[in-house]
């Protein structure tokens, strides 16, 4: 492929690599995670609720990474409350997991900064080694993809299997029992899921670009050599 050609393609995929970097240190400082729609299960047990009445007693919540807002409902009229993890919530929720989440998302930063870098770097430059040559970007889009993927899996654990938004609910209230009625990802986190489909669009690019991937080339070098040896 020609040299403009390979510069134009390197240009368009650090692009995206900027783009991913600006989107998810966007999507971390947001509370559009989860979007919930929380039922109060002791009012409407007392009441007996059924039906349209439900409605009175379903209260709804948006939560992010640091903090969020929502809408608690009993029968009694709209209470609005805030919240914040840090340091709120610690002790209830899953600590543990929900750092990991926020950890994966700063080394997502990075390495889809190194992308950027590397992809003009490669572009615009002369590089002389694996990692800073055309091969090395595969594996820099492999780990930003891998680091994208993590985000999404634990996040999604910590919200289904944890049960985060009942945790959230029933935090310090001694008279009512909150139930979760619906919830689902709200745009920040897919917009994790668009950085992880851009990594990979990227590692398309590179391919387009005409660099071999790096394993089908020690492969297809250990064939010839092995040929050399049996000349020998």
């Amino acid at each position: 492929m020609p040299n403009r050609q390979k510069q134009v393609i390197f240009s368009i995929a650090g692009v995206l690599c900027f783009g991913c970097v600006l989107v998810v240190a966007a999507a971390m400082g947001t509370q559009f995670w989860v979007q919930a729609a929380v039922l109060c299960k002791t009012g409407a047990q007392i009441v007996n609720a059924s039906g349209a009445e439900l409605g009175k007693f379903i209260g709804k919540a948006n939560y992010g990474l640091f903090h969020g807002h929502g809408m608690k409902q009993c029968g009694l009229g709209d209470r609005p409350f805030y919240f914040s993890f840090f340091p709120d919530l610690m002790d209830v929720v899953p600590a543990s997991l929900h750092v990991s989440v926020i950890f994966f998302c700063s080394v997502l930063i990075v390495f889809s900064s190194v992308c950027c870098g590397f992809f003009f770097y490669n572009a615009f430059g002369s590089p002389y080694e694996t990692l800073h040559g055309p091969q090395g970007l595969y594996l820099w889009n492999m780990i930003s993809s891998f680091c994208a993927c993590l985000v999404l899996i634990l996040f999604s654990s910590e919200v289904k299997l944890h049960h985060l938004t009942e945790i959230i609910f029933n935090f310090n209230e001694g008279s009512f029992v909150y139930k979760t009625h619906s919830e689902c990802y709200d745009r920040s986190f897919w917009l994790i899921f668009l950085t992880f489909l851009l990594h990979g669009l990227n590692v398309l690019l590179i391919r387009l670009a005409g660099i071999q991937f790096p394993f089908q080339q020690a492969k297809e070098s250990d064939a010839s050599t092995g040929a050399a040896d049996l000349m020998y």
